[in-house]
């Protein structure tokens, strides 16, 4: 989208607002098909520092996660998300989804071509 779609922005702000990760959402963003939950920024940046502390090679890279971002507990955001932050995610290929387990993604709220609430999942029942 060239102009980020004004409801998935106050879905994200919502999110934010609220401090709450139950917001399932599946977006399509350069073709590819996005599914998971929302979390809020600061929540999402202190899980991927989590995940990249128990890394050895990784480790160091935490910090850049910790460090106080536009929308850290402390601080009050002034204008509307640009990003949507997904745990528990998985992009969906044919019958499966990369990763099974769900995983972290960024994607830039201007960059969704479509979206629907909720997420999808696969079985072979």
């Amino acid at each position: 989208m060239s102009k980020p779609d004004d409801l998935l922005v106050d879905i994200a702000t919502s999110v934010e607002s609220e401090q709450s990760n139950q917001m399932s959402l599946t977006v399509v963003v350069q073709g590819a098909v996005v599914t998971g939950r929302l979390a809020p920024e600061a929540v999402w940046r202190e899980r991927v520092a989590e995940v990249l502390e128990d890394s050895e090679r990784l480790a160091p890279f935490s910090a850049i996660f910790k460090s106080a971002g536009p929308n850290s507990r402390s601080q009050r955001r002034t204008e509307p998300p640009t990003h949507l932050h997904f745990h528990v995610a998985r992009i969906l290929q044919g019958t499966v989804g990369i990763p099974e387990t769900g995983g972290m993604y960024r994607i830039a709220i201007k960059d969704v071509s479509a979206w629907t609430v909720g997420d999808f999942s696969y079985s072979d029942t």
